[in-house]
């Protein structure tokens, strides 16, 4: 196991069943490798913030196959590995844990609460400034997070 930090491995923040299941390469080059050690040093804040509860990781890094075998869009974060769908149980439901993260100083760049179900995290590219964006996304559409 590649340990990026203390709590997130390489492994965890790769690992996708879809992948796994349509045989395609999920394997990160140096560029999205050093960009899911931003990724994995954002998730330690979210965790920490989060009162040490563990972070499940549903969908971390995504190659392009696998981002456009699960529809999203070729400009996703988590293409650049830097984005991350979680959900924390032992903290409390995604409400909760928007409400806190919004509220937080974590230099975030979006943060989408996604059908009530899960968080999507993702942290800004190189020298960007975190944009805080803050959305939620359900079937009747995308609105400002508030």
């Amino acid at each position: 196991m590649t340990r990026l930090t203390p709590h997130f491995t390489l492994e965890e923040l790769t690992f996708s069943n879809t992948a796994t299941r349509l045989d395609i390469d999920n394997t990160p080059n140096d560029v999205q490798k050093f960009n899911l050690v931003t990724l994995a040093e954002g998730l330690e804040l979210v965790r920490t913030k989060l009162d040490g509860h563990a972070i499940r990781v549903s969908s971390g890094f995504r190659s392009m196959d696998l981002n456009r075998a699960l529809r999203s869009k070729d400009t996703s974060y988590h293409t650049y590995g830097l984005a991350a769908d979680f959900t924390c149980p032992g903290f409390g439901d995604v409400h909760d844990i928007m409400r806190t993260l919004a509220g937080s100083s974590i230099e975030f760049d979006q943060l989408i609460l996604e059908f009530g179900s899960w968080i999507h995290v993702a942290f800004p590219k190189g020298t960007d400034k975190p944009r805080r964006q803050m959305l939620a996304i359900s079937k009747s559409g995308v609105r400002i997070y508030e």
